[in-house]
């Protein structure tokens, strides 16, 4: 195979694969790529008897045979990869020169995302969650040069890599909508001040390096499949050879006899039945007999006894079940009971049904009564959310075996035995494809799509372990075949010596060196939502090397991880990617927002590891999964964009910290890496992290997370950013920065105002201040606008009097002095007869009367002031407060809070958390930050 490296500046070249010539490897010149491969393994082998080696966090669980079958060394190892390092060194080496005077800067890249999943690369192999490699690609070539190093540390199938070498395929570019200049300059259409689309550079094309790491074995073996070259001609003839001897050797098991009882057919597949007793008669009802409409196929919910005629559903029916001697084990066991119900067949080009006939039924009798000889995986199922979810221990099952029926154990078995004397690892990952859909969790689906008809191939519940009452069972025939025509048709990217991938925990990847990378994707887990050890333990358990369970960051109520276990974990693994990511440089997390916990979680991880969030955008991946369509999670994944400070600001802030001009230091350098004009559809899109509320929790965070004294409050900051920056609909902005703005600004047709949900004090306050701001008015006014808004007010929340809102937050005009300038402008824009008329004009005073306005960031510090003393007061109620508080002004906890921290009484924040509801302190990210703060200053004192 070709291991030279590829011109970065330009397209991959083509991966053809050399199995015979001399290849180069990490400085080392090798006959042929076995020699390659037979060296590395050898060192890997030496390496694996050292037992320091094995106690790196994450090591997975499998003897070194095994782990060294499944690796291909140094570009992959099924274990922590000690080559990573070299492979650093390498590319840095390697790297393409710059110009003098080159300093890297990006914005983040705010743009919307939306890829689809029916790629034929992102479907040669099924998996739990994936990112579309198109998507990543976007990300990859707006924050990278060719020749840079991408790191994704929960890399699962591999994505991340397959995009980072696609960035040098200038045809898969031009798919992004993006032209491509014969130079490899990458351009993307804008539109310039005179409201013409135009195209201007952005990034160029060329491969980039990619390092891939995630805990299971089975996602990396999965991620090397997709990023490795292959002989496609060589795997097709091996693919066919293995499936050709299955076939001689079982294609007996798959025989049925046409209804015309002499021409013999090949099965496609054969549908089971759950059995049942009936409650009112005790005799059997087959499922599929008596609740399948004949005509529709339809599944009816409500059916009658064949026998009695009695109303059923299937809740009310007693489970039928069968003991066997379950011979791996030596023991007897019982499973609920299927029957064979229907035969799908194939005679020729034309396909038939018919119902399992006598011999059709001494057929598997005979093949339960033959004996195993070939090795399949019999271990115990894991303890976790997805047995307590699935139920699958409620038919019986306990051990991975007990999920294949007899005839699909016998023939994955074979085919697996095969499998691993084949040379070519990219045919065990076609067979481990079809894994899935062999086991009795591959649903029957006669209706798909709102049609009768369709394949049953993997027709299983990607993301759960569900075993249903209707099971198809495919033969190796029609299962695989379709599939190995589109895997030798589809084009992978897979260059040798572009992507170098490790198993181990991200929590501690000490293989890669500080400061070594050049941008970070991830797509981390999601909480709860998935359970991947239990999700790939059939993959794993085939493969032989299993998950070390231990590191893995879930909720799992099966093994008692909560969010608190999950958030730890998440935070080490944060510290990590923060320790190896160049200074300066940007990392993306793609996180599915499926509860507002872990995502608050989430987003505290990333600023405890030094971490500075600067956007958050949507991924839409256009197509829903069953968890997502069943359990009303959401569709789109959010995307956040945060950045490593460069090494300037952190060796300033050490002189500046806890002064004022190491806040405004912060915050010039925070505004250097924040979009400056983002617009969508000609309207202009608001940065929330540009408004003065999110510019004053960054740079609050940015102390607290250092353990500094925050040395200003927020009236003292907004007056700052008032008389330090420009200011443009409510964004502020450096004055280089404005002028770019200003000369976008006027492209646009108008403003999509930010969507605002009255849930809490915080967030009624923005909702009067956008209300205000737009048009200033009276109590009596506002009042039925902000009653419809109270709906979703969390139940915890102490509701107030919106006249304690409004005295607390703005300015009522009195009639004392001038009208304000705000009310002053809305009233002589509105009305004609007020234009041009001085400010203590009798009528304009009069029409001003009463209304609300917001105040000037100059003159609101005494407002500021009475606030704060109103919320310290109610504070102090909370500490001396003997019981556990349900209903709360959440303001006044955090004001609590942070005079706490600021005197570091810890042990206040600590008692008045153990007062509020967990799910409170855990959905609210600044109180779970100063209540974190105070935990660990409290264990280090």
């Amino acid at each position: 195979m070709n291991s030279e490296h590829p011109e970065l500046t330009l397209e991959h070249p083509d991966t053809e694969v050399k199995v015979n010539g001399p290849v180069i490897c990490l400085g080392l010149t090798f006959e042929n790529d076995a020699a390659r491969r037979a060296h590395f393994t050898e060192e890997l082998r030496k390496k694996l008897q050292d037992p320091e080696f094995r106690k790196i966090e994450g090591f997975p669980i499998g003897s070194d045979e095994d782990i060294l079958a499944l690796s291909d060394p140094p570009y992959y190892t099924a274990c922590p990869n000690p080559w990573i390092a070299d492979f650093i060194a390498e590319w840095e080496a390697q790297k393409p020169e710059q110009a003098d005077g080159y300093h890297y800067h990006r914005e983040p890249f705010a743009a919307d995302v939306s890829e689809g999943k029916n790629d034929p690369i992102y479907n040669a192999h099924s998996y739990h969650t994936k990112v579309p490699h198109k998507a990543i690609m976007r990300y990859i070539l707006h924050y990278t040069q060719p020749g840079d190093i991408v790191f994704d540390g929960f890399c699962g199938t591999g994505m991340t890599g397959v995009a980072a070498q696609m960035c040098g395929d200038r045809e898969v570019v031009i798919s992004l909508g993006y032209q491509v200049k014969p130079d490899g300059t990458i351009l993307q259409e804008e539109t310039d001040e005179d409201g013409k689309k135009v195209w201007r550079p952005f990034s160029k094309l060329g491969v980039r390096r990619a390092i891939l790491n995630d805990l299971s074995p089975a996602a990396t073996f999965i991620a090397y499949n997709y990023n490795a070259p292959d002989d496609v001609l060589a795997f097709e003839k091996e693919a066919k050879r293995i499936l050709r001897e299955v076939e001689e050797e079982c294609g007996w098991m798959y025989e049925t006899l046409h209804t015309d009882g002499k021409t013999k057919g090949k099965i496609n597949y054969t549908v089971w039945s759950e059995t049942f007793n009936c409650p009112h008669c005790g005799k059997e009802v087959i499922y599929f007999e008596a609740a399948v409409d004949k005509e529709t196929s339809a599944v009816n919910k409500d059916f009658k006894c064949p026998s009695c005629a009695a109303e059923l559903d299937k809740k009310s029916l007693q489970r039928q079940w069968q003991s066997y001697f379950d011979s791996p084990r030596n023991v007897t066991h019982q499973l609920v009971r299927y029957a064979p119900v229907l035969i799908n067949y194939q005679i020729g080009k034309h396909r038939y049904e018919k119902k399992p006939d006598d011999a059709d039924l001494s057929l598997l009798k005979r093949i339960d009564d033959t004996d195993i000889q070939d090795w399949f995986p019999t271990f115990e199922m894991l303890e976790g959310e997805r047995k307590g979810k699935d139920g699958y221990h409620l038919k019986g099952i306990s051990h991975l075996h007990h999920f294949y029926f007899r005839r699909a154990t016998m023939v994955y078995a074979r085919l697996w035995e095969k499998l691993n004397t084949c040379s070519s690892t990219f045919v065990r990952f076609f067979a481990q494809g079809n894994n899935l859909g062999f086991t009795k969790m591959n649903r029957y689906q006669p209706v798909q799509f709102g049609r009768v008809g369709g394949s049953q191939v993997n027709r299983y519940f990607s993301g759960t372990l569900f075993v249903g009452s209707l099971i198809s069972e495919v033969s190796p025939e029609y299962s695989m075949t379709n599939k190995l025509k589109r895997l030798v048709k589809l084009s992978m990217p897979g260059i040798y010596g572009q992507t170098a991938i490790t198993c181990q925990s991200t929590t501690n990847i000490e293989v890669l060196p500080a400061s070594s990378l050049d941008y970070i994707f991830i797509d981390p887990p999601f909480g709860n939502n998935l359970h991947y050890s239990e999700l790939n333990f059939f993959w794993e358990a085939w493969l032989k090397v299993l998950t070390q369970r231990e590191p893995e960051a879930v909720m799992d109520k099966g093994r008692s991880r909560t969010l608190h276990d999950y958030q730890i974990l998440m935070s080490l693994a944060f510290q990590e990617l923060h320790r190896v990511l160049k200074s300066g440089r940007w990392i993306t997390i793609e996180f599915h927002n499926s509860s507002n916990s872990v995502w608050v979680a989430i987003q505290e991880a990333l600023e405890l590891a030094g971490f500075v969030v600067a956007d958050v955008r949507t991924l839409d991946k256009q197509q829903e999964t069953y968890k997502q369509s069943i359990q009303k999670l959401v569709k789109q994944d959010l995307v956040i964009s945060a950045y490593k400070p460069n090494g300037g600001l952190e060796d300033r802030f050490k002189l500046e910290a806890g002064t004022e001009g190491g806040v405004w230091d912060f915050v010039r350098t925070h505004l250097k890496q924040l979009p400056v004009f983002v617009s969508k559809d000609r309207q202009l899109e608001l940065v929330p992290e540009r408004m003065n509320y999110l510019l004053f929790d960054r740079m609050v965070a940015f102390h607290v997370r250092r353990g500094v004294t925050v040395p200003m409050n927020s009236s003292d900051f907004y007056a700052g950013l008032e008389q330090r920056f420009s200011v443009r609909e409510e964004m502020y902005f450096l004055p280089d920065q404005t002028f770019e703005f200003d000369k976008k600004r006027i492209t646009v047709t108008g403003i999509q105002q930010i969507s605002l949900f009255v849930t809490d004090e915080a967030s009624a306050i923005q909702w009067l201040r956008q209300l205000i701001k737009e048009k200033p008015q009276s109590t009596s006014d506002i009042n039925p606008q902000f009653m419809k808004q109270l709906g979703a007010y969390s139940k915890n929340e102490q509701m107030l009097e919106l006249s304690t809102l409004l005295e607390q937050n703005f300015l009522c005009y009195d009639r004392k002095g001038p009208v304000p300038e705000q009310i002053h402008a809305y009233l002589s824009t509105n009305w004609k007869e007020l234009r041009n008329l001085p400010k203590d004009d009798p009528t304009l005073v009069a029409k001003a009367r009463d209304r609300w306005y917001v105040p000037d960031p100059n003159k609101a510090g005494d407002l500021e002031k009475l606030r704060e003393k109103a919320l310290l007061k109610e504070f102090e109620e909370y500490k001396e407060a003997k019981k556990k508080l349900k209903v709360f002004r959440l303001e006044a906890v955090r004001a609590g809070f942070k005079k706490a921290w600021q005197e570091r009484d810890y042990a206040v924040i600590v008692a008045v958390a153990d007062k509020i509801p967990n799910n409170v302190l855990e959905e609210d990210p600044k109180l779970l930050m100063w209540y974190d703060q105070a935990v660990t200053r409290m264990g280090g004192e």
